[in-house]
């Protein structure tokens, strides 16, 4: 049986992993959408 500090440890590594993706994922997400509003607009001018 996994020892309790092992099992919490690799659970911490496991939040962590998906914390930094999805800030990853979000950054890309926000890029995105600035640069379509970018496009937006120099098609308004």
């Amino acid at each position: 049986m996994i020892k309790r500090t092992t099992l919490l440890t690799l659970m911490g590594l496991g939040l962590l992993s998906m914390g930094i993706t999805a800030c990853n994922t979000v950054e890309g997400a926000g890029q995105d959408i600035e640069n379509a509003g970018e496009t937006v607009q120099d098609a308004a001018n």
